[in-house]
């Protein structure tokens, strides 16, 4: 979903890399609504420029008024890439418009792309179901070891088209703070973005925050655990987060201190997974991409340098051989 010519690359890097190990004959195809913001003539140069056979475009027309939680003018096309598909990734992306999990819009939250958001939440609603009409059935009974991956965005989307809501700003309705000074002088594990960024001293700091997550439902994480260290550390980018919890997805996994959703499971479709984090950047994943965190200080560490093997990097490879080996089955 999205396939921006930058999240198309980054599905071939890790392809590319084994890191994703994918049936040799794979093809990609990129989903999107036309009214999406982004131009999608971006993405087709860069598939005509790079020469590949295997990836592909299928595009729909969802537009404001039309209904995201019923039948709609897209509903056969998500049949049609269901059906033609062994799995899904929802990539990240900016906030979620709150009138589409039923509340009012706060002031923190900054709705850039509305008609992304109504697209995709339409299409997990076919996939999974939700509360909104609990009398659906969702495409995913015809194929219930489906995969889906939601990453940040997407985690969050899968969420409220189950009927869930979100969190519009963690640090001010979590943790009650209201200036970037005061998220600065918290613990790591509670910043789930670079907020220094907000500081605008320096504009080669990363955009996230490492820290360690909590996993709480470790028989359904045990697939990502594999030589992974109890309290893997994830690279996060985000400021709201899932709140009431949609239909049929299960919490497996929080920020230490329980406050934060960090992974969704469904109960009843075993290859359904959300995380609130990033396992996808190319920069998790070089020792030598060097990470400058903090205005002032050098970047000399990558995040091999400072979470290698067991502290996280190995818990985000181990994402992407799930995917993998669902894919290759």
């Amino acid at each position: 979903m999205n396939p921006t010519a930058r999240n198309i690359k980054t599905i071939l890097y890790l392809a590319d890399n084994k890191l994703l190990d994918l049936p040799k004959d794979y093809q990609l195809v990129g989903f999107y609504n036309t009214a999406q913001a982004y131009d999608f003539q971006q993405t087709e140069d860069f598939i005509r420029e790079s020469g590949r056979k295997n990836i592909f475009l299928h595009e729909c027309s969802l537009l404001p008024g039309e209904s995201i939680y019923a039948e709609n003018p897209c509903s056969d096309d998500f049949r049609k890439v269901f059906a033609g598909s062994r799995g899904i990734i929802f990539f990240g992306g900016p906030d979620i418009p709150p009138s589409l999990y039923g509340e009012e819009t706060l002031l923190l939250t900054e709705i850039t792309d509305y008609n992304r958001h109504s697209f995709e939440a339409s299409f997990l609603f076919h996939l999974l179901g939700g509360f909104q009409d609990e009398a659906y059935i969702p495409l995913l009974d015809q194929k219930p070891g489906y995969m889906i991956l939601g990453i940040c965005l997407g985690m969050q989307t899968m969420n409220i088209a189950t009927g869930g809501t979100l969190v519009q700003d963690i640090p001010s309705e979590i943790y009650q703070q209201s200036t970037v000074e005061q998220v600065l002088t918290t613990s790591e594990g509670d910043r789930h973005r670079n907020y220094y960024s907000n500081l605008g001293l320096e504009d080669d700091l990363l955009w996230g925050s490492f820290h360690p997550i909590n996993i709480i439902i470790p028989e359904r994480a045990q697939k990502f655990m594999s030589g992974s260290n109890p309290h893997p550390y994830v690279l996060s980018s985000h400021h709201q987060a899932a709140d009431r919890i949609g239909k049929g997805l299960q919490v497996i996994a929080t920020s230490m201190d329980g406050k934060v959703v960090e992974m969704m499971a469904h109960e009843k479709y075993p290859n359904v997974l959300g995380v609130q984090f990033h396992p996808e950047p190319t920069i998790l994943y070089q020792p030598d991409e060097k990470i400058k965190l903090q205005p002032g200080k050098l970047s000399e560490k990558s995040f091999i340098d400072l979470y290698g093997g067991a502290l996280g990097e190995t818990f985000n490879r181990n994402i992407w051989k799930w995917v993998g080996d669902i894919l290759k089955e």
